[in-house]
This record gives C-alpha cells, structure tokens and sequence, in this order.
C-alpha cells in the first residue's frame, strides 16, 4: 500500500474513471444537502401554514381553518411521504450505497487514496514553482 499517488499503478483511463466516479459522489453529496435544505424550507413553510389556520380562526373562517388542518398540513409533499422520509431515504438507500461503492473501487484500484486527480495535480504545479524559482 502507498501513500504516494504518483507510485500507484494506474492506467489514465483508472485514473479518469475514479476521478469521475469522485465528482459524482461529491454532487450526490451537493445533491442531498439541496434535499435537507428543502427539507427545512418545507418545514418552515408548513409552520407558516399552521399559523394561517390559527388567524384563519381568529378570522371566522373556520371552514379554510379546517380545511388547512385537514387536506393540506397533514398531506405528504410527494407521494404522501413527508420531507423527512425523502431525507432518510435518499440517505440510507442511495447515498450511502453509493458512498461504499465508490471506496470499493477506490481501495482496490488507489489503495484508498483519495482526490488522486487533484493530488498530482497539486505536485505538478508545485514542482513547477519550485523550478521556477531555481
């Protein structure tokens, strides 16, 4: 095992291929955070909705109270799951599974080592400024 990324084995197209796979798990990851964010908005907006049926009430209209209380604050927003069912789902079904993958590949093909890409990148330019200076 190395720590070095330059003295992996890697052909280009492993080295694209886990580079890839690495941006996509980080926009899974951009991804869930938006999802968690709509989460807590949802979350917000319904808060504001419970106090519409109270000034709703406070207003006589005790018909759109109900209705409120009955259709819309109880009501998943997609397929009647609620926000937070999305949330867990997203997480423990997908991201997850898809997180373990992308470590399976990159332990057998990096020896764990991550962001290969952007190490070597990191040395190239390095070593550039170095000679530089020379």
């Amino acid at each position: 095992m190395t720590s070095d990324p330059d003295d992996l084995e890697l052909t280009d197209a492993e080295a694209k291929a886990l580079h890839e796979m690495q941006l996509g798990t980080e926009h899974l990851h951009r991804a869930y955070g938006s999802l968690l964010e709509f989460h807590h908005e949802l979350g917000h907006a319904m808060d504001r909705m419970s106090d519409a049926e109270d000034a709703l009430r406070e207003a006589d209209h005790d018909e759109w109270a109900d209705a409120l209380r009955d259709d819309h604050l109880p009501a998943g927003a997609v397929s009647d799951q609620w926000t937070f069912e999305l949330v867990e789902e997203f997480s423990t079904e997908f991201l997850e599974e898809v997180d373990d993958f992308e470590t399976e590949v990159r332990d057998e093909l990096a020896d764990g080592i991550d962001h290969v890409t952007e190490r070597r990148q990191k040395r190239r330019l390095r070593e550039r400024s170095d000679d530089a200076d020379d």
